[in-house]
């Protein structure tokens, strides 16, 4: 069973649940039962659980997963316009590229407010002994308000 199947049976599981303790607190208060005022609560907490995994299962969006694509840890992200992927030192150049769509299509907008988000794949290289500097490996834009990624040409620009 999927984590979305199984907050979709939950949620309907836990609102049966809340509608049974509902019926179970009413009738405590009418029979004058000691315990209503817990089942009050675990009424609440029940019909709470309910609400929560229908919203969480609602808005859930699982990530984007692309062939080809290995592992970048995002070692930057000014949370608008520009996120740096950082590449080992023995990355593959045909990952290249399904790495970049592979982050530009996890980026969410959050607070980009519709932004052209610049994903960069870089790694470092030495230069000489304590010494690297930055290597672009591929450049994608992200249009959050279109919801589409463009490539831009491979460039060596140091950032």
């Amino acid at each position: 069973m999927s984590l979305l199947q199984l907050l979709q049976n939950s949620a309907i599981w836990l609102g049966w649940t809340g509608l049974a303790l509902v019926l179970i607190t009413l009738i405590s208060f009418l029979v004058n039962w000691g315990a209503k005022f817990r089942l009050v609560g675990v009424t609440i907490f029940t019909l709470l659980l309910s609400g929560s995994s229908w919203a969480f299962a609602t808005s859930y969006t699982p990530p984007l997963i692309v062939d080809g694509a290995k592992y970048a840890p995002v070692v930057y992200d000014n949370g608008y316009d520009l996120v740096v992927a950082q590449a080992s030192e023995d990355f593959p150049s045909e990952a290249i590229k399904p790495t970049l769509e592979q982050i530009a299509g996890n980026i969410k907008g959050g607070g980009r407010n519709g932004a052209m988000v610049h994903v960069r794949l870089r790694k470092v290289e030495e230069v000489a002994e304590g010494i690297s500097r930055p290597v672009v490996l591929g450049e994608v834009v992200r249009d959050l308000s279109e919801g589409i990624t463009l490539s831009l040409p491979q460039t060596t620009n140091e950032s």
